[in-house]
């Protein structure tokens, strides 16, 4: 269903090497509801946080690439999945965000720091 540039695809060696990919819930109900039959089947935790850890570079190279802002929404639900995986609640996340910002600051004064050769 993902049609975008950048999808990450990974090859199993259970049902013949096919391609498959981590996909948000309702994903399968959509494509049900195209008229079309989704094989799915569920990871193990284990799996299931390295394929977290490939949808993140898969949607933060989406938002690179294209600089549509909609995008980030992706990374976030990402982001707040791999939290949870932690045991951190997006109250949690917040609030490490957060103190990090209070320590070290955020982004937006835009300062760039210049590397030494």
């Amino acid at each position: 269903m993902d049609r975008r540039n950048g999808a990450s695809e990974h090859r199993t060696k259970e049902g013949g090497g096919r391609a498959e990919k981590l996909v948000r819930d309702r994903i399968p109900d959509l494509i049900q509801s195209a008229g079309r039959r989704p094989e799915t089947r569920v990871a193990d935790r284990d799996e299931y946080a390295s394929l977290l850890r490939a949808k993140l570079y898969e949607e933060a190279g989406e938002y690179a690439t294209s600089g549509d802002p909609a995008e980030l929404a992706d990374v976030l639900e990402v982001v707040r999945a791999l939290a949870a995986l932690h045991g951190m609640t997006p109250d949690d996340l917040e609030a490490s965000r957060s103190a990090k910002h209070a320590e070290r600051g955020g982004f937006s004064d835009r300062i760039v720091l210049r590397l030494k050769p």
